[in-house]
């Protein structure tokens, strides 16, 4: 079974791209959903979030997400802190997926897959790309935050001119009627390898 990486900057469009995946009968899996239920309930992990973020970091026994967003975006030292406790977290909750799949291949979804490597354990990779001004309206309209708060989260991540030469599959996400042609293509690519 092969694993596929599917990566793309915030705002690009890669979960809507993930659901055509899942229409087509492709496992997914999620890390960002995934990291974000294992910080939620993993007592180890609630634990040294809170012994690296301060114990006040959960509010009833929920993460403070935008608290989170504040110190980390603001803190290249303590994304990184908070990166190194959640990375392997999510690296064994997909490895215990996989066990539970019998098909062609998965879809591992992960925002910053090549900024941790993440890549090296995938037989491809897919990189959705769209234009920076395109990405920040669909953030502002989904998470409702400012435009300095997406550039905040923008430049946390790599670069897609960093991205592109990794990649082995690039979807342009800038016109949907492309954009599932393009998955069309992969799709059949990929079943065949």
């Amino acid at each position: 079974m092969k694993i596929i990486g599917l990566t793309g900057g915030i705002g690009s469009g890669k979960t809507k791209i993930l659901n055509v995946f899942k229409a087509k009968g492709v496992p997914c899996y999620e890390a960002d959903l995934a990291s974000k239920k294992l910080i939620d309930s993993d007592p180890f992990l609630i634990s040294e979030i809170k012994k690296t973020l301060g114990s006040d970091i959960y509010l009833d026994a929920k993460l403070d997400r935008k608290k989170v967003a504040d110190i980390v975006f603001n803190s290249p030292e303590k994304l990184k802190q908070l990166n190194a406790l959640v990375h392997p977290a999510v690296a064994a909750d997909f490895d215990e997926f996989l066990t539970h799949q019998k098909s062609h291949y998965v879809i591992k979804e992960a925002a910053i897959l090549f900024e941790t490597g993440g890549d090296k354990k995938c037989n491809a990779t897919i990189l959705v790309t769209s234009p920076m001004e395109t990405r920040i309206a669909r953030v502002m309209r989904r998470d409702n935050i400012s435009r300095e708060k997406v550039l905040e989260r923008i430049n946390n991540q790599w670069e897609d001119k960093l991205k592109i030469p990794l990649a082995d599959f690039i979807i342009n996400n800038t016109n949907w009627e492309n954009t599932l042609i393009e998955i069309e293509a992969i799709h059949n690519h990929l079943m065949k390898m």
